[in-house]
């Protein structure tokens, strides 16, 4: 394969002036790696908006490739539609289209339901601007009914106008492969990036892979618990086994990598230095 691969990193918008900085400085140094752009998440309900478009359009600035994530929950076509004159104002050519979690105790979903009707509006508001990227679940929606429904639901994304995919990320290579075929003998043909997170903290991740579906493998979990408070090895194996990880992945022919970075630049600098990006 003669193209090199893609590489995006993944920020979530900072809630104090430190985490700003912070922030900063991760961008500075991830900023060397030359990615193809640098999402930022949008919270809950729309809950981040405001600090979302400000780390967007700061990156922007700084002449940094940036794709806002949108929402449909909480979202009317107002403004949306508002948001997209803000992002086209600023030069931003990416945006990353979700359906988005509905926060608890919020009522109103908004006026989109699917992600695809959010593509499909974006498409009709503004044409072929933006390049529209979704997510796709390789180890399926976990509220999807079935592994069918979940393939139509990505289908029906990519058919509103999206131009490639991101997946959440996984641990299982096997899961990927899976899916990109399923997704191929469909039709779908945009590509599909292969979401990547990096283990800064193995307990933690492992709460929030039981609460996304993304399968930790048995063989994996016991040998984390089995360092206790060895945090070193601990490190040093979420590396190997992350960097094994993406190299398969690149091997078997997927586009590029998108890291979750959770706004720190070590271990995934590590990982793309590992793996000659």
């Amino acid at each position: 394969m003669n193209t090199k691969p893609e590489i995006s990193f993944e920020f979530f918008p900072p809630q104090t002036a430190e985490g700003a900085e912070r922030l900063r400085a991760t961008r500075r140094q991830l900023a060397q790696l030359k990615p193809a752009f640098f999402s930022c998440t949008f919270g809950a309900g729309g809950s981040t908006r405001e600090r979302t478009l400000e780390t967007v359009l700061e990156m922007q600035a700084e002449n940094l490739p940036a794709a806002p994530h949108l929402s449909c929950i909480g979202a009317t076509r107002e403004n949306v539609r508002a948001i997209l004159a803000r992002y086209r104002e600023a030069g931003i050519r990416r945006l990353v289209a979700l359906r988005g979690d509905l926060p608890s105790g919020m009522a109103d979903p908004g006026e989109f339901r699917y992600a695809s009707e959010l593509v499909e509006f974006i498409r009709a508001e503004t044409g072929g601007w933006f390049r529209i990227e979704v997510a796709a679940y390789p180890e399926y929606h976990p509220q999807a009914r079935s592994a069918a429904d979940d393939l139509a639901n990505f289908r029906r994304k990519i058919d509103a106008g999206a131009d490639s995919a991101i997946t959440q990320y996984f641990y299982n290579a096997d899961a990927y492969a899976h899916f990109v075929e399923a997704a191929r003998s469909l039709g779908v043909g945009v590509p599909i990036v292969p979401g990547i997170m990096p283990i800064a903290n193995f307990a933690k991740i492992a709460r929030f892979s039981d609460a996304c579906g993304a399968e930790i493998p048995r063989w994996m979990r016991r040998k984390f618990e089995g360092f206790g408070d060895d945090a070193a090895a601990a490190r040093a194996f979420g590396l190997d086994v992350v960097t094994t990880l993406c190299q398969r992945l690149l091997d078997e022919g997927a586009p590029g990598l998108h890291f979750y970075t959770l706004n720190q630049a070590g271990l995934t600098t590590t990982i793309c230095q590992r793996l000659g990006l």
